[in-house]
């Protein structure tokens, strides 16, 4: 169902618009919301980039429990955002809006430091239970704050074009924290000692703590744009197994969810492997950083290029090239070990440019189903956290799948400063892992794409106001 904004606009005699355009956010309004994204941001990278590598490596946890400490945290996901999606959505009717729920996540700095702060002389099985319990407590903390903070675009009255702009100014800022943390967090803890890693940590939990103040404070001034702002006791969510069922039951975005689940999958893989590409192939960890800026600034910089493809295209056709690009630009890493540096580094290029509508044109389309299957806001929250919840478990299956192919390939986790010659097969199953695996998973996720038809639907409809308007 489209938004009143979305409907055609009112012609005089000469057949131009005589509809007064709605409002929209202002710039600074969306940098405020955005900026949320960056300790967003900041949360995804380090522990998918460095806990993998600081589990097998640092503290000594075998690959295969190292990857079950990055999985069943994740696990717990797939029914915790769901339900904080149903909390926020009743908080929504209760006292109009859904910030209460977004406090808690002001506690995530906290659980990642003390995630990344084993205490001395604990190694293998007990490192691996302390992260995983600070892992989770993270994990409720970082939901808490996602559920409500992503499905604001959901909760704007504005048009299907105006969702895409909110999104890159959230896009924009989340990639901001990808970068920031992606190349700041490998050199922050290049010395390889514990020490390093917890003052990782510190540092950017208290960027994540200012990034959520500002972004609360801008979903507040974000209320005049919300038709649901203010109490509504006659919205009566029916519940978590309901709000699930009313989700899962939407054809579009049950095709939208599990081509992301997939597509999450694959990043996350990929940022997980970076380390032990960057070691084992090139040959020194310290290139991570060089791999993650490569990665990341093309993906900030691609953003709004990609907002501007999708007025010309519509955002699932967007979406579809930016998924087979990057399930070529992974198996052109293959060759990798024979090109060299220099020109790894450009594939690694092309792939953060994909990356960056990758995010954009997923997440944009989720508040268009949204809105169109609850145009009152009172199912939005479902969508949203059965959306976290999906984006969760692809965060979590990405790693755990590069850990089992290396844990198969014979590969030998170590403690700081130990050194350990690998196998070639478990260097080949480190090269494997970041190429071929990726792209095959990738694929899946455009199969599941291509079913989706909603944005077919919306974007001709655009199209044809803008011809009405003329």
């Amino acid at each position: 169902m489209a938004t009143e904004s979305d409907q055609a606009k009112p012609l005089d005699p000469a057949g131009k618009s005589t509809a007064v355009e709605p409002a929209t956010p202002s710039f600074k309004q969306l940098v405020g919301f955005g900026t949320g994204s960056i300790g967003m941001g900041v949360w995804v990278t380090v522990p998918g980039l460095l806990l993998l590598y600081y589990l097998t490596n640092i503290v000594g946890v075998n690959p295969f429990l190292a990857g079950l400490v990055l999985l069943l945290p994740k696990v717990l996901d797939i029914v915790m955002h769901p339900y904080f999606g149903v909390l926020s959505d009743r908080q929504l009717a209760k006292r109009g809006n859904r910030r209460r729920m977004m406090l808690l996540g002001l506690l995530l700095g906290v659980a990642m430091f003390a995630m990344f702060s084993v205490p001395t002389g604990m190694v293998g099985t007990a490192a691996a239970l302390w992260v995983a319990v600070f892992y989770v407590l993270g994990n409720i903390s970082f939901a808490s704050f996602q559920v409500p903070y992503i499905t604001t675009p959901s909760d704007l009255d504005i048009s299907y074009n105006e969702r895409t702009r909110v999104m890159t100014f959230r896009m924009v800022c989340l990639t901001i924290g990808l970068l920031g943390a992606g190349v700041a967090a490998p050199a922050l803890v290049a010395s390889g000692s514990r020490a390093s890693y917890s003052l990782m940590a510190i540092l950017l939990g208290m960027l994540m703590f200012v990034a959520a103040i500002v972004a609360l404070i801008s979903i507040k001034g974000l209320g005049k744009f919300m038709t649901s702002e203010g109490k509504d006791d006659t919205k009566v969510h029916l519940g978590l197994v309901a709000g699930i069922k009313f989700a899962w039951a939407d054809r579009n975005f049950r095709f939208l969810v599990l081509s992301y689940l997939f597509t999450g999958a694959t990043t996350h893989l990929f940022l997980a492997a970076v380390p032990f590409f960057a070691e084992y192939v090139f040959g020194s960890a310290k290139i991570t950083s060089v791999f993650m800026g490569a990665f990341l600034v093309p993906a900030l910089i691609s953003t709004p290029i990609w907002l501007k493809v999708s007025l010309r295209i519509g955002k699932q056709r967007g979406l579809l090239i930016c998924q087979l690009t990057f399930l070529l630009g992974t198996l052109a890493l293959l060759l990798g070990p024979v090109i060299g540096l220099a020109p790894t580094v450009l594939i690694v290029v092309v792939l953060g440019s994909a990356f960056g509508g990758l995010q954009l044109f997923a997440f944009s389309m989720v508040p268009d189903v949204a809105r169109a299957a609850s145009p009152d806001g009172s199912m939005a929250g479902s969508y949203t956290g059965v959306w976290t919840a999906t984006e969760a478990t692809g965060t979590a299956f990405g790693p755990y799948i590069y850990a089992a192919v290396i844990g198969l390939g014979g590969f030998v986790a170590v403690t700081a400063g130990q050194e350990v010659v690998q196998t070639p097969t478990a260097q080949a199953a480190l090269l494997l892992g970041f190429t071929v695996v990726p792209a095959v998973l990738m694929f899946i996720a455009l199969i599941f794409q291509r079913k989706y038809k909603l944005d077919q639907a919306l974007s001709s409809q655009v199209g044809e106001q803008a011809a009405a308007a003329q």
